[in-house]
């Protein structure tokens, strides 16, 4: 009998049974995902909806002011139009943000724009005073000799290339240079006492600095005229002048120097205490370098403070248009009491000067606050480059020194080989 051939299926091999359709997979190739870039969120608090908002309730009350003062009332003055407006901005921008947002986010957006507004126009405001009495002493501050020569030879017909304020600036210089040998030390002392001593007397000391920090100039003048000048019988000079000026910076010296103190971490004092070091020792290796960037901050605020007062020193300085180098005797000019005087004068060139003098003056104030923040910046612990430096070379000294004593130490304590004797 001859054998029956069977047909092979496709994809089998040749003598194995064929696998029913059902069992037979149909493989497909896997299907490729592409992946959409992830949106990512903006954190920003400025969205494109508040500047239109913004921009479109500005727009309308200052179309809605104008129509008021030119077409519906007969309302002037520009102080007027700027307050209707800002009411109708305010109110325009609430309504324009309602739309979109819910009750606590419209009274976070009106806070907002608020606060903004206020701090803009104070911006505006010292930048006003800043530009006007630069352009109203560019004239005076143009010329050489306004800063090398000074009033003695300058009359009131006199053009600007005559007379200049060096008189003013070195009586400036040397009145804040007397009051801060007072002041420094005096307040860096007091603000100690009132953290490293608590007690009822620190408490009403600081009370009282509190309150001397709103003390009025002209009363700090009044106070070191009468004691000074009328009781002691001292004439008018830059010393009294110093003494003023010590009355106005003491209590912010004292007070900011207070505020940086207290920010020591008390963990520090805590472990001086611990290593038996007595508090006068924890106040000046431990407290004081802690709080050095902020100390030097109390201090140049408290000197732009004080090298801007007029009232005390018109008071307590008299008046020289002469250059007086010796503060405790003959009346010592400052660069605000000349300010004073010069802007006083009908003359168009005494008044040139005086806005320069002025504007040396805004200068210098300026500097000092620079400074302050500058300095104010670093936190407690961190150094300057130079500071750093001499850590790390005093960190090398310390390790010659270490290993100077580990080599002694090895030495002494090394055993002493005793020399062997030979017996006959």
């Amino acid at each position: 009998m001859g054998t029956l051939a069977t047909e092979s299926t496709p994809g089998t091999e040749p003598g194995t049974e064929p696998k029913p359709a059902a069992e037979v997979a149909t493989s497909l190739p896997a299907a490729v995902r592409t992946k959409r870039p992830e949106a990512r969120r903006s954190t920003s608090s400025l969205r494109a909806t508040d500047v239109y908002a913004c921009v479109g309730a500005a727009a309308a009350s200052l179309s809605i002011t104008g129509l008021l003062y030119t077409r519906l009332t007969g309302f002037t003055g520009f102080l007027g139009f700027v307050v209707i407006a800002y009411a109708l901005f305010i109110g325009l921008y609430a309504l324009l943000v309602s739309f979109d947002e819910d009750g606590p986010a419209v009274q976070d957006r009106i806070v907002s724009v608020v606060v903004h507004s206020m701090g803009l126009l104070l911006m505006t405001g010292l930048l006003f005073v800043v530009v006007y009495t630069l352009w109203e002493g560019r004239r005076a501050l143009l010329h050489l000799n306004f800063f090398l020569e000074d009033m003695i030879l300058a009359g009131p017909l006199q053009p600007l290339t005559v007379g200049g304020i060096r008189h003013a600036f070195i009586g400036t210089l040397i009145q804040i240079a007397l009051a801060l040998a007072i002041t420094v030390p005096a307040g860096l002392l007091c603000a100690v006492f009132l953290n490293e001593v608590p007690g009822r007397y620190s408490r009403f000391v600081r009370t009282i600095v509190e309150a001397m920090t709103a003390l009025p100039s002209i009363v700090a003048g009044l106070f070191i005229y009468a004691l000074a000048i009328v009781a002691l019988g001292m004439e008018k000079s830059g010393f009294a002048a110093s003494l003023a000026i010590t009355v106005m910076m003491l209590p912010i010296v004292i007070r900011a120097a207070d505020v940086v103190i207290r920010l020591v971490p008390g963990t520090l004092r805590e472990a001086s205490y611990a290593l038996g070091a007595p508090r006068w020792r924890t106040a000046w290796h431990v407290v004081l370098p802690t709080a050095r960037s902020g100390l030097t901050t109390s201090v140049i605020l408290g000197t732009a403070r004080g090298i801007g007062e007029t009232s005390p020193v018109l008071l307590t300085a008299g008046f020289t248009t002469a250059t007086n180098l010796n503060p405790l005797s003959a009346p010592m000019v400052s660069l605000p009491l000349a300010t004073f005087q010069l802007v006083k004068s009908p003359e168009q060139t005494f008044i040139n000067r005086g806005f320069g003098t002025a504007a040396v003056l805004l200068g210098l104030v300026l500097v000092l606050f620079a400074i302050a923040r500058v300095i104010g910046g670093r936190g407690p612990g961190q150094l300057t480059k130079r500071q750093q430096h001499r850590r790390v070379l005093g960190s090398r000294k310390d390790m010659h020194r270490i290993e100077a004593r580990r080599r002694t130490d090895r030495f002494s304590t090394a055993p002493v080989q005793e020399p062997t004797r030979s017996h006959p």
